[in-house]
């Protein structure tokens, strides 16, 4: 299995913290955002893929020359959050010539306080596609995420972005698995109408396609989306729960 890790976004909420910085790469209960993923995913992923802009690419490529693990930086070209290319375009382009694999996708911004590695474990033993879930009581949260609902085996029943009336309380964050088999349909889902903006809409696309299931979030997942959000992290996180 292989990782692929977006982190092409400009995080303008974060200015100027962020204006020349990627999000990222900063720093978190003492080491960067991504080496939280990194440290806890050694065992079980090849070879990670962080797909960025060409704006900071060059702050990924130093960071990642610090690293054991195989790191692969894939620059998307960009230089500003107008002319982005997009989450689902940002994976496609991490793909090329790499398909032949299983891939964990995961946003590259997120800190949480538990391990990906039984994700990773309920992957193998569903044998489809996955995406992660948790509950979200607020109904004004769901309107603004994907949000699906399930059988009594965590099988997928349906699937919405940003439902105006959501069906359940599953919101779905940014970590999803693919199947080789499945991965390769990125083009057939973007030919298809598949928002190119949203990291979730081709695992909504797939859903229709084909089963998938969804793994239930044991624990925390700090969104370090402002500045607020930031040093509250900064100030309390310390690694995922043993």
């Amino acid at each position: 299995m292989k990782a692929i890790i977006l982190a092409a976004g400009y995080a303008t909420r974060l200015y100027p913290l962020t204006e020349n910085f990627p999000k990222p790469l900063l720093e978190v209960g003492g080491k960067p955002i991504l080496d939280w993923l990194i440290d806890d995913l050694s065992s079980v992923v090849s070879e990670f893929i962080v797909v960025t802009n060409h704006k900071f690419a060059d702050h990924f490529t130093e960071w990642s020359n610090k690293h054991s693990e195989k790191i692969t930086v894939v620059d998307d070209g960009t230089l500003t959050n107008e002319t982005r290319l997009g989450a689902v375009r940002d994976l496609q382009l991490a793909l090329e010539g790499k398909e032949n694999d299983d891939y964990l996708v995961m946003a590259g911004d997120n800190v949480l306080s538990f391990s990906l590695k039984p994700f990773v474990e309920f992957y193998k033993n569903v044998g489809t596609s996955c995406v992660m879930c948790h509950v979200e009581e607020k109904v004004e949260k769901l309107r603004k995420t994907a949000v699906i609902t399930l059988d009594e085996n965590q099988r997928i029943t349906s699937y919405e972005e940003k439902p105006e009336n959501p069906r359940s309380h599953f919101a779905v964050p940014p970590f999803y698995i693919y199947r080789s088999e499945d991965v390769i349909r990125i083009q057939e889902a973007l030919d298809a109408g598949c928002n190119p903006d949203a990291p979730g809409s081709f695992a909504a696309w797939l859903s229709s396609k084909t089963d998938l299931h969804a793994y239930k979030m044991p624990g925390v997942r700090h969104d370090i989306g402002d500045m607020k959000s930031y040093e509250a992290v900064k100030s309390t996180y310390s690694g995922p729960e043993k």
